[in-house]
């Protein structure tokens, strides 16, 4: 049995007790990685100089200092989150000699902080634009329970890593599912909190107003103990909220009677596969079984979800890669003739197909003539997404329904067709467009033993409900308990 098959709470109590070592769970988890992401290609730097030696000194110091639920843990960050001389390049061959950032981001100043050990840098779709994976510039990231098809996007390393047995958990960013999506391909759990509920700052900007870091995890407990590690306002970000961070763990006590959740039908209609919809139902004769009640709702604005994110996504990536322009930072043409050229070249030959799709199509909904046509009224329908959210929670505590459409797909088989790609995150754009908490847990296996992912929507900073209500399916069910044949326990 891999040590990373136990949950944090046995861990820590095998390191209280003397029973193992942070330098052993360390030595394991780049033991894996040398044994797997051969296949899984989910790392794209590794740390392990620095992860040892601070593992010797963890070692050193316990009995000296206390041990928080971090304590000595081996965790992946995605590579679009600042680490202080270590490589973050976003995937992108822009970033590639971005080999020593100058600081911290604040969610990795509050993991050094916990003492969790940071083993490396996770694979990603450049600047986090994919659903895939596969717009890495450096390799593919795969999916763990089978390599032929792909892990999601755009945090498919964060996700990959935890449910190959790589690292105990990891980081991720999501701004239209990109924590959930990948977690629901995977099998394991992953939440973006509420916006606001972290700190943004030292991630690399995508989109501004739907960005946020969220956790990896193999367990709902382990998802809370690591949410509320990096939780909390930052005065470096002005949009982080200062708000009370909760002992979300208090929250996990498996009792969902009198729970009122709400289905959209929205979310169970054309486009969502059979296996998918069985599995969501399933999940909830489950919440009947534990005492909660379930309605059919309607979220009418959704069909317009995917349009407005891209558009207000696209708009804001114009914006925030502008400043990727080979003269601050990042790799620069050798080929240029001027400046402009300089410009230009750069810019061509730095990014890949899908980011400068994205920049283009923002540059187009902001300029003179179509700002209204396009970008303002995409903010008003955002507001419409909004208020049908904020309608249906008031009279139900969670929102329950599929976190993506179908099971994973093949790598390769839709990678050419971006509007396909686009429509895949169609059940968990609407939760970035609103703000709102969102999490993905296993809830059962297609055909072809791929992971089906169970999405749970809160209210506003009600992050406690919602994994009141994820720990408690968890606790009924097994899914969790299973693992690839490429992950988990080791053979």
């Amino acid at each position: 049995m891999s040590l990373f098959d136990y949950t944090l709470k046995e861990l820590q109590e095998k390191l209280h007790n003397k029973e193992i070592s942070v330098t052993e769970l360390v030595e394991e988890s780049y033991q894996r990685i040398e044994a797997v992401d051969g296949k899984v290609k989910a790392f794209l730097t590794l740390n392990k100089e620095q992860a040892l030696k601070q593992a010797e000194e963890l070692d050193a110091a316990r009995g000296t200092e206390g041990t928080g639920a971090l304590f000595g843990l081996p965790i992946g960050v995605k590579d679009n989150i600042v680490t202080n001389g270590l490589r973050t390049t976003c995937a992108s061959q822009f970033l590639d000699n971005f080999i020593n950032p100058l600081y911290d981001a604040t969610v990795v100043e509050k993991l050094a902080d916990a003492k969790a050990v940071t083993i490396g840098k996770l694979n990603m779709d450049e600047f986090a634009m994919g659903s895939s994976n596969e717009n890495s510039s450096y390799y593919a990231t795969r999916n763990p329970w089978n390599t032929d098809y792909v892990p999601g996007g755009s945090s498919g390393g964060s996700a990959a890593a935890v449910a190959a047995g790589e690292v105990f958990f990891s980081l991720g960013s999501d701004t239209g599912g990109s924590i959930r999506q990948p977690a629901a391909f995977c099998g394991v759990v992953g939440l973006k909190p509420t916006y606001g509920r972290v700190s943004r700052f030292g991630l690399v900007a995508f989109a501004s107003s739907l960005d946020q870091i969220g956790p990896v995890t193999r367990t709902v407990e382990d998802n809370a103990y690591l949410l509320e590690a990096i939780s909390g306002h930052d005065k470096m970000d002005a949009t982080s909220a200062d708000v009370d961070v909760p002992n979300f763990t208090e929250a996990l006590t498996g009792d969902v009677k009198g729970l009122r959740i709400a289905v959209p039908k929205e979310y169970l209609s054309e486009g969502v596969s059979e296996e998918v919809k069985e599995a969501v139902m399933s999940a909830l004769r489950k919440y009947e079984e534990l005492g909660a009640t379930w309605e059919e709702v309607s979220l009418p604005h959704s069909k317009y979800a995917v349009a407005t994110y891209y558009l207000i996504a696209s708009s804001e990536a114009s914006a925030n890669l502008a400043r990727f322009d080979g003269v601050r930072y990042g790799v620069r043409t050798q080929n240029a003739e001027s400046m402009l050229d300089m410009f230009k070249r750069s810019r061509s030959e730095g990014f890949g197909d899908e980011v400068k799709r994205r920049i283009m199509l923002g540059t187009f909904a902001l300029s003179s003539g179509y700002y209204d046509a396009y970008y303002k009224k995409a903010q008003q329908v955002r507001t419409l997404i909004k208020n049908d959210f904020e309608k249906v929670l008031e009279d139900y505590d969670v929102i329950i329904g599929p976190t993506t459409p179908t099971p994973a797909f093949k790598v390769g088989e839709i990678v050419d067709d971006p509007l396909t790609m686009y429509a895949n995150d169609i059940l968990t754009i609407p939760v970035n467009l609103a703000g709102v908490p969102g999490i993905s847990v296993p809830c059962g296996f297609s055909s072809d033993g791929l992971p089906i992912g169970l999405q749970i929507i809160g209210k506003h900073f009600d992050e406690s409900t919602v994994y009141r209500t994820a720990h408690a399916f968890e606790q009924a069910t097994d899914f969790h308990k299973q693992r690839p044949s490429l992950g988990g326990a080791q053979s």
